[in-house]
């Protein structure tokens, strides 16, 4: 890449980075403040909402430095790559929380509000961050390239002259058969089953409503809305992460395939571009959320007029 694409790059990489931290604080601070969030789904859209902040305020500032192959001791190195890891996992693990969640509405509606409490919603939250941080941290405990490196480079890995790299350090098999096989797929392919239940399940119970006024009915449709709204935000993570998780597959597996850097540098900023994105499905999907912006917006709009 040249210097011209290098500066476009990192610019956009900018741009996204802000447009996750500020987009998802605004959600965070909505579920945080207004007691109409206080319920457990919103729980687990402000968890990933953090996830997703994190990715603009860390994760994005860590690639750049990969990018431009910092000098860094290679565990120091290492621990960079592995927040880049857990990250994704994470938020992979929260959807797979809020679709089983919406899925636990559908399958036992009577029973929900004493099954799904916000104790729980918090421990399944706690949980989600910890298994996403054993698997994203896996190679700090020997799952990495530091053997198979060259002597020149094995000398410098206990230095702060070790050259840093993405896949200098996480082996690709790793990425690929760990992460991209168990960690993503998996949970993917349960997901869309879950949410190809709720849709038919709630459609079904919308069609016996049909022009009815009543608050069963209304609270139907509320519930379609809000979970075709989550399942977009599942499609936008597939279309933005599949990409790069494929290209590293072709190269591992596909003969003598070599992916020109210029398209993982592409697949890199639409994975940072899912979290940046969420926000606005957020914003403009799910109505209470929707009006909780427009009211911040107003707010500090007539505050800014006021101070002139």
């Amino acid at each position: 890449m040249d210097a011209s694409a290098r500066w476009a790059f990192i610019l956009l990489e900018v741009i996204i980075a802000v447009a996750c931290c500020l987009g998802n604080a605004v959600v965070i601070w909505a579920v945080w403040t207004c007691e109409v969030f206080r319920k457990p789904t919103f729980y687990f859209i402000a968890s990933l909402a953090v996830a997703d902040f994190l990715v603009g305020f860390v994760a994005i500032p860590l690639a750049m430095l990969l990018d431009i192959e910092v000098k860094a001791s290679f565990h120091g190195c290492l621990f960079m790559c592995c927040v880049l890891l857990m990250l994704p996992i994470t938020s992979i693990v929260l959807l797979l929380a809020i679709a089983v969640d919406r899925f636990l509405l559908v399958r036992i509606p009577l029973r929900y509000s004493s099954t799904v409490t916000a104790k729980r919603a918090w421990i399944v939250i706690a949980l989600c961050w910890i298994i996403s941080a054993v698997w994203g941290f896996m190679p700090m405990f020997g799952l990495n390239n530091q053997n198979s490196l060259d002597s020149t480079a094995q000398n410098n890995t206990n230095s702060a002259n070790f050259q840093c790299g993405f896949l200098i350090v996480i082996p690709i098999t790793f990425l690929v058969n760990i992460i991209f096989f168990t960690c993503l797929l998996p949970p993917l392919v349960i997901m869309t089953g879950l949410y190809l239940y709720i849709f038919l399940t709630t459609r079904k119970r919308l069609r016996a409503h049909i022009g009815e006024t009543t608050t069963t009915g209304t609270d139907y449709q509320k519930e379609h809305k809000l979970v075709t709204s989550l399942a977009l935000v599942l499609v936008l993570f597939a279309v933005c992460w599949l990409p790069l998780f494929l290209m590293n597959t072709a190269q591992l597996y596909g003969n003598n395939i070599t992916v020109p850097p210029t398209l993982i540098d592409i697949g890199v900023l639409l994975s940072h571009f899912n979290s940046a994105v969420n926000p606005i499905v957020y914003a403009f999907r799910i109505p209470k959320i929707k009006e909780t912006c427009i009211k911040m917006w107003r707010r500090h709009y007539h505050g800014r007029e006021e101070q002139f």
